[in-house]
C-alpha cells in the first residue's frame, strides 16, 4: 500500500526535525553559555555548559568552554579534567591542548604541560605562545639544554622576539653565566625597552652583584612600565637601603605593601626600618602581621620582643624572648634582654638565673647597646642565624616570575584596552551598591511601572551579580510562573508588565535573544513603551559586543541599539540614564563629540551619576584631552568610583 512506503518517510523526516531542533536547543544552550563567560558571569556559564553537556555529552565544545569557565575561577584540576573530556571527544583542537597545558601549570605539573604543548604543536608549529610556555616548563623541570635549544629555534623563526632573549638570559643566570645573561637581555632591551619585566630582570643581576645604584635605576624603569607589581618595589627598597636612602626605601615598602598587604618581606623590612627610626609601635604592628602568617618565625618574635621591650610591655617581651631562648638557648643577646626585663620586674631570681648563664659560659664577653640595622648586612629569609635579627630580609632565591602567554590572562572580554567603560544602565531586579558607591538611580517610568505591577520590582543597575546555581534555578522558576500568567492573560492588558519581567528575567541569566523577543513584542502592543526601548537596547549592545567578539559584522545590529535609544528618548527625554547609554554606544563607535554631548546632558538632568562623569574623563582621555578628563575622573572618584584613581594616576604625568 501506498502509506506503508510513505511512513518510514514521514517518520524519517519528523525525526529529523526533532533531531535539528534539539541540535538547535543545544547551540542555544551554548551559545548563552558563551555569552556569560563573556561577560564573567562563570557560574551562571557553567549551569549552561552542564545542561549541554547533560543533554548531548558526546559534543568536545561544552566541555572546553566549562573548562574555561572553571580557569577563571581558579578550578584548575576541574578545568584539566574537562580539556581532557573535550580532547577525548576532538583531539584535533589546540587550545584544548594550550588550556590543559596552563592548568598544568598551575599545578605546577610542568612535565605534562610539556607534553601538551608538544601535541599541540604538532597541530600548530607556527604559534609563538605554544613555543614560550614550552621553554617556560622547561627551565621549571631543569632541562636548561633542551630550552636553550628551543630558544634557538624560536630565534631562527622570529629573530626580534625580545622574550625569547630574556629567557635565554633566565637560563643563563639559573647556569652562573651572568656574562652571556647580561648580553642577552641587553639585546632584548635593545629590540623591546618597553618591557618592565625585562627591566626588573636586569636589575636583579645588579643587585646580586651589590650596584645599588644602577640596580635602582633599572627599577625606576620597570616601575614606570609595571607601576602595580609589588617586587619592583621591594627591590628598590633594598637598593635605596644600601645607599643610605632610608625615607625613600620606607615608602618603596608602603606602596609594595598596598599593593600586596600580605608580602613577608615588605613587612618585616618595613618593620627593621620601623624600629630604626625610633618608630616603635608601627614596627610592632609590621612583626605582628609577620608572625600571623609564620607564627614560628623566630627572628621576627625576636625583633619584635626587641620593641615591646622598648615600649614597656615587659611581660609580652619575656614570652616572646623565651621563645627565641627555649629554640637557642646559648643566644647569649637575648638572654641579656630578658635578664634586663626580669629586673625592670623586681624578678630578680629569674634575672640572676639568665645572667649566672651568660657569665659562666661568656665571662669575657662585652655588652653594648643594642647593635644598630648596618647598611649591606642581609640574611637569606631561610637563614635562621639569631646573630643575624638585625639584617634586611631577602629572598632565597630572586625568581624571575614567569608570564606564560596565553589568550585566557586578563579580563574575557577586552584583554587588550586598558581604559575601559563604565556599562549601561539595564533594568535589573538587583541594585548593586556597597558602602563606598552610595548613589541609587530613579526614574519615574520605572517607579510607575513598579506602582502598577506589584509581582517584582524593576530597579536600574549598571552592573548585575553574578548568579550562582541556585538564583539560576529562581530565575527559571519566576519565569515559567510569568509564562504560565502570561498563557492565563490571553492577550489582554495584564500581558504587557508580565512580558516586560520575563524579559528582565531572561537578561539577568544572559538569555539576551528570548529578552529581544518579549520585548519585541510588547512593542508592538504598545509602540510607546519606553521601558521596552531601553531594555531591548541594552540587551542587543550586550549581544553585539559578544557577536563582535566572535568576529560577527554587528553594524546592522549597532544601528538598531540607537534607533531604540532615540525611541525612548524621544518618549522620555528627561530621562539621564538614556543620554547616558545613548554617550556609551557613541564612544564605542568613537564617535566622540556625540559621546561627549550625551554624557554632558546626562550629567545635566542627574549631576550626581558617577558612571557619567567616569565615561565622559574616558572620552575625554581618548580624544587627548588630558586635563578635562582627569577632572570628571576626579569627580567620579570623589561620587564614590575609585577606579577612576587608577587611571589619573596612570595620566598625571600626561
Amino acid at each position: 500500500m501506498w502509506w506503508q512506503r510513505v511512513l518510514p518517510l514521514l517518520f524519517t523526516f519528523h525525526f529529523s526535525l526533532l533531531t535539528s531542533f534539539a541540535q538547535y536547543n543545544i547551540d542555544r544552550l551554548v551559545m548563552i553559555g558563551r555569552s556569560a563567560l563573556y561577560y564573567e558571569d562563570y557560574v551562571l556559564s557553567i549551569q549552561y555548559f552542564n545542561q549541554a553537556i547533560s543533554a548531548k555529552p558526546y559534543l568536545y565544545e561544552p566541555w572546553y568552554f566549562r573548562g574555561i569557565a572553571k580557569f577563571y575561577l581558579d578550578d584548575y584540576r576541574g578545568a584539566e579534567s574537562d580539556c581532557t573530556e573535550a580532547i577525548e571527544r576532538n583531539p584535533y583542537v589546540v587550545g584544548l591542548y594550550e588550556l590543559r597545558g596552563l592548568c598544568r601549570i598551575h599545578q605546577k605539573k610542568y612535565s605534562a604541560a610539556i607534553e601538551d604543548y608538544t601535541r599541540a604543536l604538532r597541530y600548530d608549529p607556527e604559534s609563538q605562545n605554544l613555543w614560550h610556555n614550552r621553554v617556560l616548563c622547561r627551565i621549571q623541570e631543569k632541562d636548561y639544554e633542551r630550552g636553550l635549544a628551543e630558544i634557538d629555534t624560536m630565534l631562527q623563526r622570529w629573530s626580534k622576539y625580545a622574550r625569547a632573549y630574556s629567557m635565554q638570559a633566565e637560563i643563563y643566570l639559573l647556569q652562573k653565566d651572568t656574562t652571556r645573561a647580561v648580553k642577552a637581555l641587553d639585546k632584548s632591551l635593545e629590540l623591546d625597552p618597553y618591557d618592565g619585566g625585562i627591566w626588573a630582570e636586569r636589575a636583579i643581576i645588579s643587585l646580586a652583584k651589590e650596584k645599588w645604584k644602577e640596580g635602582e635605576g633599572y627599577l625606576d624603569k620597570s616601575i614606570h612600565l609595571l607601576p602595580k607589581h609589588a617586587g619592583n618595589y621591594i627591590n628598590r627598597a633594598l637598593a635605596r637601603y644600601n645607599q643610605n636612602n632610608l625615607r625613600g626605601a620606607m615608602a618603596d615598602y608602603d606602596t609594595a605593601l598596598d599593593l600586596d598587604p600580605n608580602n613577608f618581606l615588605g613587612h618585616y623590612n618595613r618593620g627593621l626600618l620601623r624600629a630604626q627610626v625610633g618608630d616603635d609601635n608601627r614596627g610592632i604592628e609590621d612583626f605582628d602581621f609577620v608572625l600571623r602568617l609564620e607564627p614560628n618565625n623566630l627572628m621576627a618574635l625576636f625583633n619584635r620582643a626587641l620593641l615591646l621591650e622598648q615600649t614597656g610591655d615587659l611581660r609580652a617581651a619575656i614570652r616572646d624572648y623565651s621563645k627565641v631562648i627555649e629554640e637557642f638557648p646559648n643566644f647569649w643577646f637575648g638572654l641579656e634582654h630578658r635578664a634586663s626585663c626580669y629586673r625592670r620586674l623586681g624578678n630578680s631570681k629569674q634575672a640572676e638565673l639568665d645572667e649566672f648563664r651568660i657569665l659562666k659560659a661568656q665571662m669575657d664577653k662585652r655588652y653594648g647597646k643594642q647593635p644598630r640595622l648596618s647598611k649591606r648586612q642581609m640574611r637569606r629569609k631561610s637563614d635562621t642565624d639569631p646573630d643575624k635579627y638585625n639584617q634586611l630580609v631577602v629572598a632565597d632565591e630572586q625568581e624571575v616570575e614567569h608570564e606564560y602567554k596565553s589568550d585566557y590572562r586578563g579580563k574575557v572580554q577586552n584583554r587588550k584596552v586598558e581604559v575601559g567603560l563604565q556599562p549601561m544602565f539595564a533594568l535589573s531586579f538587583y541594585a548593586v551598591r556597597d558602602e563606598m558607591h552610595t548613589y541609587i538611580p530613579y526614574d519615574k517610568e520605572v517607579e510607575g511601572f513598579n506602582q502598577l505591577s506589584k509581582l517584582r520590582p524593576l530597579k536600574i543597575s549598571c552592573t548585575h551579580p553574578t548568579i550562582d546555581e541556585a538564583r539560576m534555578q529562581r530565575h527559571i522558576a519566576f519565569i515559567d510562573s510569568v509564562t504560565t500568567a502570561i498563557a492565563d492573560a490571553k492577550g489582554d492588558a495584564r500581558v504587557k508588565p508580565l512580558l516586560m519581567l520575563r524579559a528582565v528575567a531572561y537578561s539577568a541569566i544572559q538569555n539576551f535573544d528570548n529578552a529581544i523577543d518579549d520585548l519585541s513584542t510588547l512593542q508592538q502592543l504598545d509602540s510607546a513603551n519606553v521601558l521596552a526601548y531601553w531594555q531591548r537596547a541594552v540587551c542587543q549592545a550586550k549581544l553585539n559586543a559578544f557577536n563582535a567578539s566572535q568576529g560577527t559584522n554587528i553594524e546592522l545590529k549597532s544601528a538598531n541599539v540607537l534607533s531604540d535609544l532615540c525611541e525612548a528618548i524621544k518618549y522620555a527625554p528627561q530621562n539621564p540614564y538614556l543620554y547616558y547609554n545613548r554617550g556609551c554606544l557613541y564612544a564605542q563607535r568613537k564617535d566622540f563629540q556625540r559621546a561627549l554631548d550625551d554624557f554632558s546632558r546626562a550629567l545635566e538632568l542627574d549631576a550626581n551619576i558617577p558612571e557619567a562623569y567616569y565615561n565622559r574623563g574616558v572620552v575625554y582621555l581618548q580624544a587627548e584631552k588630558i586635563q578635562e578628563g582627569v577632572a570628571d575622573l576626579s569627580k567620579a572618584g570623589e561620587l564614590g568610583l575609585y577606579d577612576a584613581y587608577s587611571i589619573i594616576k596612570k595620566y598625571r604625568e600626561k
